[in-house]
């Protein structure tokens, strides 16, 4: 293993330890509806902060207007697709007491993509690299407990639900390898496109799948604060 791609994996163990300690401590203490909630609001204000942060400047530099049209195109319909697909082959997933295939699906291709840009972070420099880990280990952290949590509602057994948050957090792993290994040369268009589909599939999963569960219950001045305090956190973080 290279000196870089050994760099990556020390790092990216801890937004995978990040992921599996919030998906357990919400499988072992379970949180009520508006604690559920606001960290769903919270994790929210996250992820949307990572990409104004994170990717939009990165993607701004180039000015490859067509790249981000393509990449952004790209990860909207890649999104879409998978929520045909549930759609279509598993219309029952969305019931009130249905386990939430869609929103586990989501955040899992959502931790793959982080994973791969925590590896392109890294090959364009351990400073970039490293602010990418920070900001995506909070993150994980609070997609893990919102995964934990949604799958405890619906009546998922203890060990299931931590064996599951498991194994989406080895998908950042996954991720950062091919990233650092197989995509470490990508530059200029294909580079802009990826980070471009990157952005789209947070933006998706911010819009589409958290605060959508989120919204279930009438929102508090408290739970929709928490949106905004995420996004702050990691602003000043970054």
């Amino acid at each position: 293993m290279s000196s870089s791609l050994q760099l990556v994996v020390t790092y990216v163990l801890f937004p995978v330890a990040a992921t599996i300690i919030g998906g357990a401590a919400a499988a072992i203490r379970p949180p009520g509806p508006r604690l559920k909630s606001a960290i769903q609001h919270f994790a929210a204000g996250v992820v949307f902060a990572a990409v104004a942060t994170e990717l939009l400047p990165e993607i701004s530099r180039e000015h490859n207007t067509p790249a981000v049209v393509i990449g952004f195109t790209l990860g909207i319909g890649l999104m879409l697709g998978v929520k045909w697909l549930l759609q279509r082959f598993a219309p029952g997933s969305k019931g009130a007491d249905a386990p939430p295939i869609s929103m586990t699906i989501t955040v899992g291709i959502d931790i793959l993509i982080d994973g791969l840009l925590i590896g392109i972070g890294f090959t364009a420099g351990a400073e970039v690299g490293i602010l990418l880990t920070i900001a995506l280990t909070i993150e994980l952290l609070f997609l893990g407990l919102s995964v934990s949590v949604a799958l405890n509602q619906a009546g998922i057994a203890r060990g299931r639900i931590m064996a599951i948050t498991a194994g989406l957090a080895s998908l950042v792993l996954v991720g950062a390898v091919f990233g650092a290994s197989v995509l470490a040369g990508l530059a200029g268009s294909a580079l802009v496109a990826m980070l471009a589909l990157g952005a789209a599939a947070l933006l998706y999963l911010v819009t589409e799948e958290l605060l959508i569960e989120a919204h279930e219950r009438p929102d508090t001045l408290l739970t929709t604060t928490m949106f905004f305090a995420g996004f702050l956190l990691l602003y000043v973080l970054g």
